[in-house]
């Protein structure tokens, strides 16, 4: 039996970036650009004319950042993770409904997923802040960042829309 040789943490380092780079290739996006339908946008330049100070007043920081500077929540962090019941999940920047309870799912990776979204309720573009296009999607109507949308998801669409669980309300269905 050979000695084993210690693990060099440059090669772990490189082998692990690469990996994560090809994971991230292979599930990049195929959704199609989303146009918004008249209903969806009623009111949006009222939304989108509110300035930054005011955007500040309404949203916590965490939601602030997530919404209007494009972060993103620590996986994990949400308790919308958990959340089970009918209903719909809305924008918590305007409160316009982006996904149905029904589409939500347990994806694993610490985020809200849905595999669709309410017809017309987010605008897509594309993303390169990490050296590899991703399709980035925000709210139709106030334009808030929800998160980014995957091919890696359950059919029916094969989508995985992974959302900042702060960027998001929970409105339950009415019994």
């Amino acid at each position: 039996m050979l000695p084993l040789k210690p693990t060099n943490p440059r090669r772990v380092f490189l082998l692990g970036s690469a990996s994560m780079l090809l994971a991230a290739c292979n599930s990049s996006s195929q959704a199609s650009e989303s146009k918004p339908t008249k209903a969806t946008v009623k009111d949006a330049a009222k939304w989108q004319a509110i300035s930054e100070e005011e955007w500040r007043d309404r949203l916590s920081p965490e939601a602030y950042y997530v919404l209007r500077e494009e972060g993103t929540e620590r996986p994990g962090s949400s308790p919308l993770n958990f959340e089970k019941r009918a209903g719909v999940f809305v924008c918590a920047g305007c409160e316009l409904p982006l996904f149905e309870s029904t589409t939500k799912y347990d994806s694993g990776t610490g985020w809200p997923s849905f595999y669709d979204v309410i017809p017309g309720a987010v605008e897509t573009k594309v993303d390169n802040k990490l050296w590899i296009p991703r399709t980035e999607y925000h709210c139709a109507r106030c334009l808030g960042h929800q998160g980014h949308v995957f091919n890696d998801g359950p059919r029916p669409t094969g989508l995985r829309y992974c959302n900042n669980g702060v960027a998001l309300k929970f409105v339950p269905a009415e019994a």
